[in-house]
């Protein structure tokens, strides 16, 4: 524990943001075929995958993971977020299930945290296809709370706007923000320019850094934004091809006023 306690006195985050794709590696767009039914079936490289995924998250604080499922037939029926925070030696996680397909698929957002944040809430983002939502993390007291937001946004741009209004709306009068997560939409576009007008967040990542396909990026679809008090010491891409999708990780260092205990 003595790292993560220098951290805390150091007011140091070290932040993560992953879309899984269910521990299914895709190094190829054909894989998208040959791979699909594994979407729906358990198969002999998960765990293997898992474990190269905790042993990529073990270094960050706080990490917030889209498309993991909470525990059906095509993972054994076990909880991918448990299982990335047993493995990760993360004490605190939690997820929030969007979709539910039966025993077939638990659709998930889940997040591993080293801190207990004081409050966890769970939102259901609007949509004419239900099945997205967002966790509210809030960490820290009342008077400078750090609210970190995981979203995994719709396919659909009408959709996402609607999404990011709403989001926008709940984290406005917040000092201390930050918003990660697959957001299905690249810098400059409507819906991401609608949050940081609505907002005081700025996403510090330049906008050659793609994270989609992994084998080839050429769209940076995964993003994290934080608000304009906070000092970005690193933020990149890393290249690591166990997802369709690569990670964001991003080096904060707080605000003075920001606590993460309560």
């Amino acid at each position: 524990m003595q790292r993560y306690e220098q951290a805390q006195a150091g007011r140091n985050l070290r932040l993560l943001s992953y879309n899984i794709q269910v521990a299914i590696a895709a190094h190829r767009p054909h894989h998208y075929l040959t791979h699909s039914w594994k979407h729906l079936l358990p198969h002999a490289q998960l765990f293997e995958n898992l474990d190269r995924i905790a042993e990529l998250v073990r270094g960050y604080d706080i990490v917030g993971l889209q498309e993991v499922d909470a525990g059906s037939l095509r993972t054994g029926f076990v909880n991918q977020t448990e299982y990335l925070a047993m493995r990760a030696e993360y004490p605190h996680w939690y997820h929030q299930t969007n979709r539910r397909i039966g025993h077939l698929a638990q659709h998930s957002n889940g997040v591993l945290s080293r801190y207990a944040p004081r409050k966890v809430e769970e939102h259901k983002l609007p949509g004419p296809i239900p099945g997205r939502g967002a966790l509210f993390l809030h960490y820290g007291g009342d008077d400078n709370p750090l609210l970190i937001v995981l979203l995994h946004l719709a396919l659909g741009k009408r959709a996402r706007l609607r999404q990011l209004e709403y989001v926008a709306e709940r984290i406005a009068d917040y000092d201390h923000v930050v918003v990660m997560g697959d957001m299905n939409c690249q810098p400059g576009s409507r819906e991401l320019a609608t949050l940081i007008h609505r907002t005081r967040l700025q996403e510090p990542l330049d906008d050659e850094r793609h994270t989609f396909p992994s084998w080839r990026p050429k769209r940076r679809l995964d993003h994290i934004l934080v608000s304009e008090g906070f000092e970005v010491e690193a933020v990149s891409v890393l290249q690591t091809p166990l997802s369709d999708h690569l990670p964001v990780a991003m080096d904060l260092r707080l605000p003075a006023p920001v606590c993460l205990a309560a």
